[in-house]
């Protein structure tokens, strides 16, 4: 008898682990907590001896504020490697710089990623990708196959957003609070520093682009309306022409905003990314493979005592 309940009590126990572990197997299957977001790095103008390509360091600790992992993307690798990194990854980011946008390594890298990126979300694999500034402009290329871009008085200027109607169907802003949405609307939180943009009337005009990105704000440079902010309608792609990552993490320009309002907006952007990325189950072969691809195996330099635009940055 005794042997019967102790028999009786396990498998009771036993199925109620193995419904408890079926749980929390569902649980972990609809997110990532483990997120890897790879940087697009690009060709040095002056590189130094043994280096052709760099990171700003703003964009790793950007990421890395919001809860993810960072792995470079060098420039001039090949399609190969590029697709193995890519169903490694959990998304990419297209930092700020220059570098040209129809014949660079940078531009190359992109085309693939943004390529792979449609194709994977097309198919339901989640993979969402992020512009920022040059990232901004290199992806109204990519859609466009066109140049569109309009010179602009934009070179060192923090502005406030204006929210379109079509900013409340974004999904960019939806978990921003509302005084932080009222501070973007009038304070100037968002630097700029770019000398090119795309016009709101040229994205209306050109039927990819209409129908690719929605415009969640705009900005003026005293006489052109220019899209600051888009999102795709389809796809997890997204662009600001602003830089987010510098409020938090960049000291070098005095234009840069660092009030409350606009640390908080660095946070917020970086969480809603990063928040997208664990959407994304790519993983790396292994963990030594996992290892050896993260920034970790590399070390920023302070290039902010040679007056450059960047604190920190890292070379390959």
């Amino acid at each position: 008898m005794h042997v019967f309940v102790y028999f009786t009590m396990f498998i009771l126990i036993s199925s109620v682990i193995l419904a408890s572990t079926s749980i929390l197997s569902s649980v972990r299957t609809e997110r990532n907590d483990l997120p890897i977001v790879g940087i697009l790095a690009q060709e040095l103008r002056r590189p130094p001896p043994h280096k052709t390509s760099y990171i700003a360091a703003s964009y790793v600790k950007f990421l890395e504020s919001a809860g993810a992992r960072v792995v470079p993307i060098t420039v001039n690798q090949t399609l190969e490697q590029y697709t193995t990194l890519f169903n490694s990854l959990n998304g990419i980011l297209y930092p700020g710089g220059g570098a040209n946008l129809t014949s660079s390594g940078y531009q190359r890298a992109a085309k693939v990623f943004y390529d792979l990126a449609l194709e994977a979300n097309s198919k339901g694999d989640y993979f969402p990708v992020w512009g920022t500034c040059l990232g901004f402009e290199e992806l109204t290329y990519l859609t466009s196959g066109k140049l569109l871009l309009s010179r602009t008085n934009t070179s060192g200027i923090a502005l406030p957003l204006n929210f379109t109607p079509d900013s409340t169907q974004g999904k960019m802003f939806q978990g921003f609070p509302a005084d932080l949405l009222k501070a973007l609307a009038s304070e100037p939180l968002t630097e700029n520093s770019h000398k090119w943009s795309i016009s709101v009337e040229s994205h209306n005009s050109n039927e990819e682009l209409k129908k690719f990105y929605r415009i969640l704000t705009t900005n003026m440079d005293g006489e052109l309306e220019f899209v600051s902010t888009m999102e795709a309608y389809d796809f997890p792609i997204y662009a600001t022409q602003w830089h987010p990552e510098k409020n938090a993490f960049e000291w070098t320009r005095p234009y840069i905003p660092h009030s409350p309002s606009a640390i908080k907006t660095t946070f917020y952007m970086a969480d809603f990314f990063v928040n997208e990325a664990r959407k994304s189950f790519h993983r790396f072969a292994s963990q030594e493979e996992e290892r050896r691809a993260l920034i970790y195996n590399f070390n920023p330099d302070y290039s902010g005592i040679d007056n450059s635009a960047f604190e920190q940055k890292y070379y390959f």
